[in-house]
């Protein structure tokens, strides 16, 4: 196990980079796996899940080459679909959520596909009913196999139809979409997650001869194709890690430019900063974050207390709410932050409450939080990163406090943020990495 060791109260000053998008670098990749032609993919990110992800591929007899740390070639020419059940990958599936994604392309190219119940972030119950009731819709069959606690999917061949997705997921939207495009007929989806990660995967497949149309609203439709050949695609840069420098420009940056950020593609972020009080200019496609002296809280225009929530695309992301509970802990003013989605992710806020933070956690999902107007600073404490976007919040924390602080598990945080400690030290930060 490995730990950050952070002396808190060094400003950040200077530019940085965001990295390729997580959530989309997980989605193009798997989608490789629908042609036996090469795919090139730029902007990988070099990060734990990825990395993983790209592993598995190679498990399966995907051809991986990496050009660079950022761009490599997949191809999927000869795959031993019989290690799909094997113990030795059910084991390393439960280690990624993100394998959950190599369903839909496996089972819409081979008519049949194995896949172990995936692992991921300890943030409360996230169901697979989307996926598989889509995958029903299309006309496959699956058993559970407890004994193993594999799921065996088949179809002699997929049919288009029809289908209102119960909930508008990600992962369950990309997932579908990779399963109907070569499916016979059309498909129709309605409530689809329309994020730009969706709309990215949907561009590349139709760049490797699908046909989708409606991309970027939540309604897809999907005329079925015989096969898939090669393209090339670049990731767009990751929304969350933009919103998570936003952060840290905003509690401990002396002036911070965030390059390249795609701004067209954040999105609601930006807003959500603001609505903090962080004053956030936009220069072509950078952003810069000038010294905030101090941030006032927006209240609504009736006057009532500002209330931060997640929603689906367009919305806010869930993914940086832990990231403004943290912006808000040094702002003046009050806010409600409301994490919808997921009940165990605001489980960290016992942690800056150690801090000194002014939190009163509510109930799971609600989190009421009372600026210290940079009066009073947070403490150094000892801590550990639960998940990903806790982990990079946590870090936030540290980075503002009088003192040294430690946070344990950060394979967590590696999971989602490439050489981070690196990266920041670069704007001045003082992060170390120790081995327990």
């Amino acid at each position: 196990m490995e730990s950050f060791v952070i002396e808190g109260g060094h400003p950040l000053k200077g530019t940085i980079t965001p990295q390729g998008a997580k959530n989309e670098a997980l989605q193009v990749i798997c989608a490789t796996l629908l042609t036996s032609e090469p795919v090139r993919i730029n902007n990988i990110p070099d990060i734990l899940d990825v990395n993983n992800l790209i592993k598995l591929l190679q498990d399966i007899g995907v051809k991986v080459t990496r050009h660079n740390r950022h761009e490599y070639t997949f191809q999927s020419d000869e795959l031993n679909l019989n290690y799909l059940g094997s113990e030795e990958f059910v084991k390393k599936c439960s280690q990624l959520r993100g394998s959950v994604l190599m369903i839909g392309p496996i089972l819409g190219r081979f008519g049949e596909a194995t896949i172990a119940k995936p692992g991921g972030d300890k943030i409360g119950r996230r169901r697979l009913d989307t996926h598989f009731i889509g995958f029903k819709n299309l006309g496959a069959e699956f058993v559970r196999n407890e004994e193993k606690n594999v799921y065996q999917l088949k179809a002699k061949q997929l049919k288009g139809c029809y289908m209102l997705l119960d909930e508008a997921s990600v992962t369950g939207t990309a997932n579908i979409i990779m399963a109907a495009v070569t499916a016979k007929g059309n498909t129709t989806i309605y409530n689809a997650a329309c994020e730009p990660y969706i709309q990215q995967l949907c561009h590349m497949l139709n760049a490797m001869g699908a046909n989708i149309s409606g991309i970027g609203s939540n309604l897809l439709n999907i005329i079925g194709v015989d096969n898939l050949h090669g393209t090339e695609h670049t990731i767009l840069p990751d929304m969350i890690e933009v919103g998570s420098f936003i952060g840290m420009a905003a509690m401990v940056g002396d002036g911070i430019r965030i390059k390249n950020v795609s701004i067209n593609n954040l999105g609601i972020i930006p807003e959500a900063f603001r609505r903090m009080g962080v004053k956030i200019i936009e220069e072509n496609d950078d952003l810069i974050i000038p010294k905030q002296e101090q941030y006032v809280i927006d209240s609504f225009i009736d006057g009532t207390i500002m209330t931060l929530a997640d929603a689906p695309w367009p919305g806010l992301t869930p993914d940086l709410l832990s990231v403004l509970l943290v912006v808000a802990t040094q702002a003046k003013g009050t806010v409600l932050i409301h994490q919808k989605m997921f009940e165990s992710r605001l489980f960290f806020v016992d942690k800056l409450i150690d801090m000194g933070a002014q939190i009163i956690l509510c109930d799971p999902h609600r989190a009421v939080i009372v600026g210290h107007n940079r009066e009073k600073t947070l403490r150094a404490g000892r801590l550990t990163s639960p998940d990903i976007r806790a982990g990079i919040a946590l870090l936030i924390a540290a980075m503002s406090a009088n003192g040294t602080s430690t946070i344990a598990n950060i394979a967590q945080i590696d999971r989602g943020y490439e050489d981070i400690e690196n990266r920041l030290n670069k704007l001045g930060a003082k992060i170390r990495r120790i081995n327990d």
